[in-house]
């Protein structure tokens, strides 16, 4: 149960343009998360507008968005974040057998070099903070300096979602 009961639409009519833009941009859905952040509208606008730029309208492709949102809902054991996002990862392009295989993704071979340069970038970001320059080098055989910051962003981006959602117990039902 999370630690704040729910902002529920009906009872805040004041929040109806933002919850308009959320739907809008979420397609149709107000999560259990926009609903926590609504206690307050301007860090609900500009979560809403971060997280929109990250998903929808970046240069970097949405199955590594994907293949490094999941990984940090991993090592951050946020469920909530793991669980809404396989979906997504589907359809970008991971597969199945993928995304089971993300808590040992060192051992697997299912993942390429792109894929693994991403997947070690998220875990020094996550657990470390301070990456070591081979694991950025390994990166920039692959990315260009706008798809390197659009990767850091979403990582650095859904570190703060899961830290949000596990501090007040936001968990799927």
């Amino acid at each position: 149960m999370a630690r704040l009961p729910y902002i529920e639409e009906q009872d805040h009519p004041e929040l109806s343009g933002l919850i308009a833009q959320i739907r809008a941009e979420r397609g149709g859905l107000l999560s259990d998360l926009y609903k926590m952040l609504l206690y307050s509208p301007p860090i609900a606008a500009g979560w809403l507008q971060l997280l929109t730029a990250i998903r929808q309208q970046c240069q970097l492709c949405g199955k590594l968005r994907e293949l490094a949102i999941l990984r940090v809902g991993i090592l951050n054991r946020a469920s909530y974040e793991y669980q809404a996002h396989i979906p997504f990862a589907l359809k970008e392009g991971l597969s199945q057998d993928q995304i089971e295989s993300l808590s040992n993704w060192r051992e697997s071979s299912l993942f390429d070099s792109r894929e693994r340069a991403v997947l070690a970038y998220a875990d020094d970001m996550t657990r470390e903070i301070h990456v070591p320059e081979e694991i950025f080098c390994a990166l920039r055989e692959h990315f260009n300096d706008q798809q390197l910051v659009e990767l850091t962003a979403t990582i650095a981006a859904y570190n703060l979602v899961s830290r949000f959602l596990e501090a007040l117990q936001i968990h799927p039902k």
